[in-house]
């Protein structure tokens, strides 16, 4: 009998924990926001900056595998390191309108990641490059 009881208590425990492990969540990077718009920049008057902070609301570590971005007219920068559950890090993005024809810009950033369900985050930024005192649109 004790024997029988010894082995119901070790299967209920692989059992628990095969339960456990299904239910975790893996990493998971949670933005404030996703896009963000300059408005109606000067073409000339310096780059633009922008950071996006997120949290990792998961329960592993996150870590950035790469980002693309849709233009050599933009930088970004972001921590190599990986990002513990419950703690935050930025993505900042610098564009330079000087090195495009002015007008409307709509540029993007894919970030691929080691999330679980949703690998390819994507950030955008736009707004409106203008050149000597003209409006373009």
């Amino acid at each position: 009998m004790p024997m029988r009881r010894l082995l119901f208590t070790l299967l209920l425990l692989l059992c628990c924990s095969g339960i456990a492990s299904a239910q975790s969540r893996g990493p998971r990077m949670s933005f404030d926001h996703s896009s963000y718009d300059f408005g109606d920049v000067q073409r000339r008057g310096g780059d633009l900056v922008k950071e996006f902070r997120f949290v990792n609301d998961g329960d592993k570590p996150l870590v950035i595998k790469k980002i693309t971005k849709s233009c050599s007219c933009m930088t970004v920068t972001y921590s190599r390191k990986p990002v513990m559950p419950g703690d935050s890090a930025v993505i900042k993005i610098k564009y330079e309108p000087h090195k495009v024809e002015p007008g409307i810009f709509y540029k993007a950033v894919q970030i691929y990641s080691n999330e679980s369900k949703q690998r390819v985050r994507v950030l955008t930024i736009q707004g409106n490059s203008i050149d000597h005192n003209k409006q373009y649109r």
